[in-house]
C-alpha cells in the first residue's frame, strides 16, 4: 500500500512570508513592511473565498492593489503584478530539501496541494529540488483551500487503497480541513504559534519529518 505525504507549499516549504515581505519593503519601504504583511494575511483569504475561480496571479494582484489603496500608499506604475512576478524566486526553507529527500528515500510518495497556478508551483518545485509524484494547483481546479476540493481531486487522481498524511504550516488553510476530512496531519509550526490539538504531530520544521511520518504510518 502506497504511503503518500501531501504538502502545502507556501509557508511550509517555501518562505511565503519572506517572499511577500521583501516585495512590500521594496515597494513601500521597510518601515511599513511588517504592518502591511499582517494586513495582507487578512486580505488574501478574503479574496480567495469570494473569487474561487480566479487565478492565483489575479489574487496576488488584487490583494496588492487593495493593500495600497486602503493604506493610502502609491503603488508604482507597472508594479501591480510584483508579487506574482517575484513568486518563482521566493526562497526555499533550508531544512526542506534534506527533510523531503529522507522521506522520499524511506518510501513516501510526495505530492503538493497548493493555492497557486501550475506554472508558479512548477517553478517552486524546481527550486525545492526534490521529485514530487503529483502537484494539484488551485488555478487548475477552480478552488482554494480551505475548501476540500484539493483533497478530493488528490484522491480521484491517486485512486486505490492508500495511506495518507497531510503536512502544512497553515492551521486555517490546511490542518483544519484535513481534520474535517479525517486525514492525519503534521503541523509545521514555523511561526511559533500557540499549541493546537488538531494536528497529530507538531514540528517546528521538516528536518525530522521522515521520522514523524513513519510514526503515523510505519513502513511494512
Amino acid at each position: 500500500m502506497d504511503r503518500w505525504a501531501t504538502f502545502d507549499c507556501y509557508g511550509t516549504l517555501v518562505d511565503w512570508n519572506g517572499g511577500i515581505r521583501a516585495q512590500l519593503e521594496r515597494l513601500f519601504g521597510v518601515e511599513r513592511a511588517d504592518e502591511l504583511l499582517l494586513r495582507y494575511h487578512e486580505l488574501e483569504p478574503e479574496i480567495q473565498s469570494a473569487n474561487q475561480g480566479i487565478s492565483y496571479r489575479e489574487v496576488l494582484t488584487i490583494a496588492l492593489e487593495r493593500l495600497a489603496s486602503e493604506t493610502g500608499l502609491t503603488l508604482p506604475e507597472g508594479e501591480t503584478s510584483a508579487l506574482a512576478r517575484s513568486l518563482p524566486e521566493w526562497p526555499v526553507f533550508d531544512d526542506v530539501r534534506p527533510g523531503l529527500t529522507e522521506a522520499h528515500d524511506r518510501g513516501w510518495r510526495l505530492a503538493i496541494l497548493s493555492n497557486t497556478d501550475r506554472d508558479l508551483i512548477d517553478a517552486s518545485i524546481a527550486a525545492i529540488g526534490v521529485p514530487f509524484d503529483l502537484a494539484i494547483a488551485a488555478g487548475e481546479i477552480g478552488s482554494y483551500k480551505p475548501a476540500h476540493a484539493h483533497w478530493e481531486v488528490f484522491r480521484q487522481r491517486v485512486g486505490g487503497d492508500i495511506q495518507h498524511v497531510h503536512v502544512a504550516q497553515s492551521l486555517y488553510h490546511d490542518i483544519a480541513p484535513a481534520t474535517e476530512l479525517g486525514i492525519p496531519s503534521i503541523w509545521i509550526n514555523r511561526l511559533d504559534e500557540p499549541e493546537d490539538v488538531r494536528p497529530n504531530v507538531t514540528l517546528t520544521g521538516v528536518h525530522v519529518l521522515a521520522s514523524a511520518l513513519d510514526s503515523l504510518v510505519p513502513a511494512r
